[in-house]
């Protein structure tokens, strides 16, 4: 029998939020496919973000959908990426943090993005403390990734499901989806090795040693710079995610915000049997102090991120001076 999303969230007290924003995505997905040609790719009039990026035009259209539908669905307030301040959405048992866009530089080149949201109680707070709430607090989370096929992730849980989108409604595909053990995919910026840290350097380096090294195997990189088509590649086919703090001052706490991407993210790893983690404590466990503050990110397959975390803790010696990593070049003596 076809599960549908309607049919799952039947009687469930957040039907009514998470159905708004499932069609809501579909007019997004509409925005998407028209953004060649409305200009969807191009800088936004303002010059950035509450979290210091300049946001596409793409941004701030799906953001208003989304205020729009949200508004009168038990929703009081919405903490968005592209915001400074919560938006006020009326009266409401829950608050959500969303990302409207994720990966939106991925717009103009058709690549996969997404929209990721995470929903809390909000109890006899006010809408900002309810946001600040540790992801322990978390009700349900997920993202929609627009990509060869529109698809819903979402946990409210009770595990990982995953929805495709079909017929006006979002089909149910994977139920409790667990994230395979043993996989031999990895996903980071190789581009930033100069900056890393020697417990990630490490780590690194035993990948692409490959079969000679001390892992003993080869290890295929990924990196398509979308949270959520990386998330999604992890949650079906397992592996593990690294975005390090560096030595640069910009990502010396990180590069992903830790309310509207970290925080959903690990929600749904977690119910999916993953980790998620900053690299010294699990995410879930992190007490946000502003809406748009960074932190370091790493996440995937549950024995992948222990692993990590002991090079983090206590960095191989043989790889302090590594000269995978090393600077160097032909006129350097």
């Amino acid at each position: 029998m076809t599960e549908t999303l309607a049919s799952v969230l039947a009687g469930h007290p957040l039907a009514e939020p998470i159905w708004v924003l499932a069609k809501t995505s579909m007019k997004v997905a509409g925005l998407i496919a028209r953004s060649p040609i409305t200009g969807g790719a191009e800088i936004a009039e303002s010059a950035a973000n509450a979290s210091g990026d300049a946001p596409k035009a793409l941004d701030l259209r799906a953001q208003d959908l989304y205020v729009a539908a949200l508004r009168g669905s038990g929703i009081s307030g919405l903490a968005s990426e592209e915001a400074e301040e919560v938006i006020d959405l009326g009266a409401g048992d829950y608050v959500m943090a969303m990302d409207p866009i994720d990966g939106s530089s991925n717009i103009d080149i058709n690549a996969p993005i997404g929209t990721i949201f995470s929903i809390l109680p909000r109890g006899e707070l006010t809408n900002e403390q309810a946001l600040l709430q540790s992801g322990r607090h978390v009700v349900a989370a997920g993202f929609v990734l627009f990509g060869p096929s529109t698809v819903l992730v979402l946990s409210i849980g009770e595990g990982t499901d995953i929805y495709a989108f079909a017929d006006g409604d979002y089909v149910r595909i994977h139920r409790a989806i667990e994230i395979p053990e043993d996989a031999h995919e990895y996903a980071v910026n190789a581009s930033n090795a100069r900056h890393w840290g020697p417990g990630v350097t490490a780590y690194v380096a035993d990948l692409v040693a490959g079969e000679i090294g001390p892992r003993g195997r080869d290890f295929n990189m990924r990196w398509l710079a979308s949270l959520v088509a990386e998330t999604y590649r992890i949650l079906l086919r397992g592996g593990i995610y690294l975005y390090p703090a560096d030595s640069r001052p910009a990502y010396a706490q990180g590069r992903l915000r830790l309310v509207y991407e970290a925080i959903p993210m690990s929600f749904l790893v977690e119910q999916a049997g993953g980790i998620g983690t900053d690299g010294g404590m699990r995410i879930l466990d992190r007490q946000p102090v502003d809406l748009h503050e960074k932190t370091p990110f790493i996440f995937g397959s549950k024995s992948k991120v222990e692993r990590v975390c002991r090079y983090l803790d206590d960095p191989p010696v043989q790889h302090e001076a590594s000269p995978l990593f090393k600077n160097r070049g032909l006129l350097r003596s």
